[in-house]
């Protein structure tokens, strides 16, 4: 009994102390992906009249919000199940852009000293959310992708100059509300940057409006695989 007091007491101090949001996108058979193709579906195998429902989830592992780990890119690099709790649980700072970024707009690193000049020198292990408020178009696959004619993909994305800025101040990774920190250039610099140096990057995640610039909290938990990528549910814990 003493000890379920303390945890209700526990548990009652963290949510009197945080608000919890939920960043995660719904994942659904229309939802936008990099190549078009979602591959989502989630089938009913045996159903209630054999006492339980059974269902089977197929789709691509870079699905919705989801979490590249280094070996997205780098073989070797270490895989989702490898990436240690810390870099997935840490402070967030949010790189608010909503009101200037366009189709085109890459955050940039007077962008981050900017950010910096306003709430302080970004703190060591945080993960750096790029709000650009493209999360409206979510439900609007084509809107989300915007591709041209030629079929070049247009949604804000991170600079170079920006990825190579976070990572002298140790970050554990990056976030963004579009389908990636790269878009128009397909070279893809910050993958190349930021997961050489065994560093996350998160995709697709949802409104941050509500998230503080400073002060928060992101817990991102992907499944526990050997894999390249996978989906996650983030929760931002963000101070009343």
């Amino acid at each position: 009994m003493a000890l379920k007091k303390l945890w209700t007491y526990n548990e009652r101090m963290l949510l009197d102390r945080f608000k919890l949001i939920d960043l995660t996108q719904p994942l659904r058979p229309k939802s936008p992906t990099w190549n078009g193709s979602c591959g989502f579906c989630l089938e009913i195998k045996k159903d209630y009249d054999k006492m339980f429902r059974v269902q089977q989830i197929k789709m691509h592992a870079g699905i919705g919000t989801h979490l590249d780990a280094p070996s997205h890119r780098f073989e070797g690099g270490k895989s989702i199940a490898e990436i240690p709790l810390e870099q997935l649980i840490a402070p967030a700072c949010v790189i608010d852009v909503s009101d200037k970024a366009h189709a085109d707009y890459a955050i940039s690193a007077k962008d981050v000293d900017e950010y910096e000049q306003a709430h302080g020198i970004i703190a060591k292990g945080s993960v750096v959310i790029g709000f650009t408020g493209w999360s409206r178009f979510w439900k609007d696959q084509e809107k989300y992708r915007n591709a041209d004619p030629t079929g070049q993909m247009h949604f804000p994305s991170f600079s170079k100059e920006a990825a190579e800025f976070l990572l002298k101040r140790d970050i554990s990774g990056i976030a963004i509300d579009t389908l990636s920190p790269d878009c128009l250039d397909l070279t893809y610099p910050v993958h190349e940057i930021l997961l050489r140096e065994n560093r996350i990057i998160i995709e697709n995640i949802g409104d941050c409006s509500l998230i503080p610039p400073k002060g928060a909290y992101l817990v991102a938990l992907p499944l526990k695989m050997d894999s390249t990528e996978s989906p996650v549910r983030i929760v931002a814990l963000s101070p009343t």
